[in-house]
């Protein structure tokens, strides 16, 4: 599964329809959800897109919905926006490739996508940093139903969310800096994880085992009472770990409840926990094999939304961190605790004219931590925490889209201000356009500006291992990207290049001179400048070869990066290392009746080097990183309500690294039953 083949599975939303062939829409007064494509070419709907709804006249009948659909809304920035004004590109995956794919969490789903580095620490979602063209783990922002959760003690904890695979919709995932949409964190891209809210089914069970001790569970129901929709949904995963300390507990909880107002107006409120312990073998470094952590979340949010022409949305919510970490597990020594609190407001007002369509969004967001190690100095000690730091982010961001005949353009700013650098009101500009100049062929292009603030442990940490600084800069950029896709019924392709400029980027570094046992520095790059480019095409082999089934997918995705900096001969931990070449390859396929097949084979190449530790101890060699060569398989059978599906991770048995001396997994099979009550 990779980016092509996510398009054609995008959710589309039907609200109103007032032209003859399709009034019966709007009669049913209600969301009618068909499939999804990519943000700024869906601006330009082609016939391949929506193959799904034809019959005999299949590709006459497409054409004739293009033209009679009134409005379709697709999520691709901070509100549902028409098609026809969505100048943004955008990557979804759905619910039904989640189901197909051979994955248990969502950092192995979204190892699939090519524009897209997740460097794995343990096995099934224990801990990854995601990685956007290029970008570090800290510069991706992640968001659940459209709330920034972003930790600001550090991005390795940003997917510690309180949801399973089964409770996700969709996946929305914008490539390059997205301040306007996502705030000023998404510095490199963000990664919005929309979660289901309907009855469709009554109750949802699913369990699972395999080699090392794996063992899961995952529990859901849904009910509708009066003009609410409640669903809870629970899930327990566990194994002993493929190597010695990498076991794992993971339990999630998350109950849901959208009260449905009049004039589809509505609010939603969430509220999750996640606890998460799991062995911690050289995470942070390979001269302490022992490392253990235990973390817990809670989260809470409140959501609106009201009005059509004029369209209001207020949110508030609240998310909590705890982390306890032992660098050797169950001893005192160097042991942190910290505990981060996240909470805030969004209001977002969106007015639709003949002129376009004027969104203003305003955002308070309140940060801090107490901790044993990461702050200041406490005046007098909170049980076992001794510092604390906090920090206030406000903004305000204006955008106007506007569509012209094939033109689709974009231009707005983000104001923002933050209290960790008092004196600072920056402005960042971003602008967009796509262009099509035929029914197959759409041109995209976009500018943009971004910044990013240090993190807590960029800020302050002290350890054997790592020192932060105080008085780091935020980051800066400045990119731009051009795209061009071509799309046939049976057929797609696209070309995106990019390039990124950045300045005061944040990364951690010894000196060329520094001994062995000197600790890695927080440190402020002056230059790291990113080029990349991405080429993908799609095939749909079922219309092709009905053997295979009319759903049968083959697309493939390669992607180049190239960094350059002014770092000279800095041993880098996160910046210099960075995801040179990246080639995934999906296919799905009908095997013979209700038994498919889903194929994920992915070949990568990491650039830069680690100094090598055996058993603990520097052997004094610096190692490159190895190459990935990695094939996944998912087989299912569906029988009436029932689903067995049996998946084979790592079939070559490939032995690589993500990051230093953290050893992958290797064959790993494993095999579930779900049931679905209607």
């Amino acid at each position: 599964m990779n980016r092509k083949h996510f398009e054609e599975q995008r959710a589309y939303r039907f609200k109103r329809f007032a032209r003859k062939a399709y009034s019966a829409f709007n009669s049913m007064r209600r969301v009618v959800n068909i499939g999804v494509v990519r943000g700024c070419a869906i601006a330009f709907l082609t016939v391949s897109t929506v193959s799904a709804q034809t019959s005999t006249n299949g590709e006459e009948q497409q054409k004739v919905m293009e033209k009679e659909l009134d409005e379709v809304m697709v999520t691709a920035s901070r509100i549902e926006t028409p098609i026809n004004q969505v100048a943004k590109l955008v990557t979804v995956i759905s619910k039904e490739q989640i189901a197909q794919a051979p994955v248990q969490s969502i950092q192995d789903l979204l190892n699939y996508v090519a524009g897209i580095d997740v460097v794995q620490r343990g096995g099934h979602g224990v801990q990854a940093d995601i990685s956007i063209r290029g970008g570090s783990f800290d510069q991706s922002a992640v968001l659940l139903n459209g709330v920034n959760l972003t930790n600001p003690q550090t991005g390795h904890y940003s997917l510690d969310f309180p949801i399973n695979l089964s409770d996700i919709e969709r996946i929305e995932i914008i490539q390059g800096p997205s301040a306007l949409i996502y705030g000023s964190g998404a510095f490199s891209g963000g990664i919005n994880i929309i979660t289901k809210k309907n009855t469709n089914y009554k109750a949802y069970a699913k369990v699972q085992s395999g080699m090392h001790k794996l063992r899961g569970i995952e529990v859901r129901g849904a009910t509708k009472i009066g003009a609410t929709i409640n669903t809870l949904s629970v899930g327990s995963n566990s194994s002993a770990g493929y190597i010695d300390n990498s076991e794992y507990d993971i339990y999630n909880m998350l109950w849901q409840t959208r009260l449905q107002l009049r004039d589809e107006s509505r609010i939603d409120l969430q509220l999750g926990y996640n606890d998460k312990e799991y062995g911690a073998n050289t995470f942070y470094s390979a001269k302490y094999p022992n490392q253990y952590e235990r973390t817990s979340t809670y989260m809470g949010t409140l959501k609106g939304e009201f009005g059509s022409q004029l369209k209001v949305i207020p949110i508030v919510y609240w998310y909590r961190h705890h982390d306890q970490y032992d660098l050797t597990k169950d001893s005192p020594e160097y042991r942190n605790y910290h505990r981060n609190d996240t909470y805030g407001a969004n209001l977002i007002l969106s007015y639709k004219s003949r002129l376009g369509n004027t969104s203003l969004g305003g955002e308070l967001r309140r940060e801090d931590i107490m901790s044993s190690n990461l702050g200041k100095l406490m005046v007098e000690p909170h049980r076992k925490y001794t510092k604390y730091d906090d920090r206030t982010n406000m903004s305000v961001s204006l955008e106007h889209t506007v569509s012209i005949s094939k033109v689709v353009l974009s231009a707005g700013v983000l104001l923002n201000h933050n209290t960790l650098r008092d004196s600072e009101n920056r402005f960042y500009p971003s602008a967009s356009v796509c262009y099509r100049p035929s029914d197959n062929v759409t041109v995209a292009s976009s500018w943009s500006k971004a910044t990013r603030m240090p993190t807590f442990t960029d800020l302050s940490y002290d350890g054997p291992i790592h020192q932060g600084k105080a008085d780091l800069d935020a980051e800066r950029s400045e990119s731009v990207d051009m795209t061009f896709k071509y799309r046939h019924r049976l057929f797609s392709a696209h070309v995106t290049g990019y390039l990124l400029w950045g300045r005061n980027m944040i990364d951690w570094v010894k000196e060329p001179g520094a001994g062995p046992n000197d600790p890695y520095m927080a440190w402020n790059l002056t230059r790291l400048n990113t080029q990349g480019v991405e080429v993908g095409a799609q095939l749909r082999i079922g219309e092709l070869l009905p053997v295979l089934g009319d759903k049968a997918l083959l697309s493939a995705d390669y992607v180049r990066l190239h960094q350059s900096s002014n770092a000279g001969e800095l041993l880098s931990k996160n910046a210099l290392n960075y995801l040179r070449d990246k080639f995934t390859l999906h296919l799905h396929h009908r095997i013979i009746n209700d038994l498919s097949a889903d194929w994920n084979y992915r070949l990568q190449k990491r650039m830069g080097a680690f100094e090598k530790y055996l058993d603990g101890v520097k052997t004094g060699e610096r190692t490159p990183y190895s190459t990935v060569n990695r094939l996944d398989l998912r087989l299912s059978y569906k029988y009436r309500d029932v689903l067995l599906n049996l998946d084979l991770n790592n079939i070559v048995n490939n032995k690589y690294y993500d990051l230093a001396n953290i050893p992958q997994a290797g064959f790993w099979l494993m095999g579930g039953i779900s049931y679905t009550f209607k």
